[in-house]
């Protein structure tokens, strides 16, 4: 816990900051953020969130209490999504399993998690939607004009899109966190899971 000030100060520096921006930007008294840096006080609720505003921290990442860094348990994340094509949602199930045991244990792992899935969660409903919504136009003989996805070659088209979308995706961000980013992967258009 004493390695806040440490850490605090580094990515500062980093962005290039000096105390008195730093203490400027985020509504807090210099004397306090020399007191953090220098591990004298510990940052606590707001200033602690103030600060990490304006130096774009994730405070779950800051006070990462026990947590250790394992790139490797974020790329079997990521490609455990592709377990759709084995195990009928299997692309919700396994990533949330693999989130579920280890999110408090792990830096990064609980925001990467709720990203994943909710992007999974969006994507099942927009790829099974189509098969559903395919079925009842042709149930109830009702057309959308000279529509395409109407068609069963339509069909085929968008499921394949859906399904190739969801096996590169995730082997690309694999790759990514290989390299060392950790961050933003997939689009977050709904955010069912916080």
């Amino acid at each position: 816990m004493n390695d806040i000030g440490n850490k605090i100060k580094e990515v500062r520096k980093r962005k290039g900051l000096s105390q008195e921006e730093l203490a400027e930007a985020a509504k807090v008294n210099l004397r306090t953020i020399q007191r953090i840096e220098n591990n004298e006080n510990e940052p606590r609720g707001k200033t602690l969130h103030l600060i990490c505003e304006v130096l774009d921290l994730n405070t779950e990442d800051l006070l990462d209490y026990g947590k250790k860094t394992d790139n490797s348990y974020l790329i079997y994340l990521h490609l455990s999504v592709i377990t759709f094509l084995i195990i009928p949602l299997g692309n919700i199930i396994i990533p949330f399993i693999l989130w579920m045991t280890k999110k408090d244990k792990i830096i990064g792992l609980k925001e990467t998690g709720t990203n994943i899935l909710n992007f999974q969660i969006l994507w099942t409903l927009l790829s099974y939607g189509s098969i559903i919504l395919f079925v009842f136009l042709k149930i109830t003989h009702l057309s959308i004009g000279s529509s395409m996805f109407v068609s069963f070659k339509g069909l085929i088209i968008s499921w394949l899109t859906f399904n190739a979308l969801n096996i590169i995706l995730p082997i690309v961000f694999a790759i990514k966190i290989r390299n060392g980013k950790t961050k933003g992967f997939y689009p977050n258009i709904i955010k069912l899971i916080k």
